[in-house]
């Protein structure tokens, strides 16, 4: 998937990124190895969820095409962000406002081109990336995620132990992951076994990343719905991804 919406599928796994060629002004939103009878998810900004399944997708030759060509995106919604895999996997679901909650890919499929309301989001919310908690289908085993990190752009950190959340298999607000100051906002809530990784803006809007590993997330553990901990990490909090 390109950061634009280009879709394409091709054969095989062990892909090289680098591999993948784009139109002048993309480039690459992200790879996953899963199987032709898995689904890709297409998250509007509002919550509002589209699935395509995987076999309906362009091949690798060329550019694929525009992922907006195979579904009935809403009027004014931006794509956010996409997944794919098994109807098993599960992903942890947040949005800025601080609220998340557990469901797995089947749970968010539609058979309607116009997807389904499925995150909600309060005024001036979006969602924030999906978080892969549990069941792959590509090369990877994925062990199953037994916390969660949330990260504010304030940059305060908090983990918590992944059975306190809710699995809600129609979507809805969910629970609150971390207690946010007002005007601060959550930049990602990541599932994990081992370590996350922290991605944001430095001074003069460098890119920056930091990797914690266990003790550094056991030092920030709480109970969820807690304030968390103020992180040094000398720059903004924009995304929490999973490492392992």
């Amino acid at each position: 998937v390109s950061q634009k919406g280009w879709v394409r599928a091709r054969t095989g796994h062990g892909h090289e990124a680098a591999s993948f060629a784009f139109k002048a002004g993309d480039g690459l939103y992200g790879t996953f190895e899963c199987r032709s009878v898995d689904q890709l998810l297409v998250f509007g900004h509002n919550g509002r969820i589209y699935s395509v399944p995987v076999a309906q997708l362009p091949g690798a030759r060329g550019d694929g095409q525009p992922v907006t060509t195979l579904i009935d995106l809403e009027p004014g919604t931006t794509i956010a962000h996409y997944f794919a895999g098994p109807a098993t996997a599960l992903l942890l679901l947040a949005s800025t406002g601080g609220y998340g909650f557990l469901a797995t890919v089947e749970n968010m499929v539609s058979r309607q081109r116009g997807g389904k309301a499925f995150i909600t989001v309060g005024e001036g919310e979006v969602i924030c990336a999906p978080s892969h908690a549990a069941h792959t289908s590509g090369g990877q085993p994925l062990a199953p995620a037994t916390h969660v990190a949330c990260a504010s752009v304030g940059g305060r950190i908090l983990t918590f132990e992944i059975g306190e959340l809710k699995l809600m298999e129609k979507g809805g607000r969910g629970l609150m992951l971390i207690d946010l100051e007002d005007k601060d906002q959550l930049a990602g809530a990541a599932a994990y076994t081992r370590s996350i990784r922290i991605e944001g803006l430095g001074r003069g809007g460098k890119p920056r990343d930091e990797t914690l590993e266990i003790r550094s997330l056991n030092n920030a553990r709480a109970a969820r719905a807690r304030k968390g901990k103020a992180a040094d990490l000398g720059f903004k909090p924009s995304a929490v991804t999973r490492v392992e």
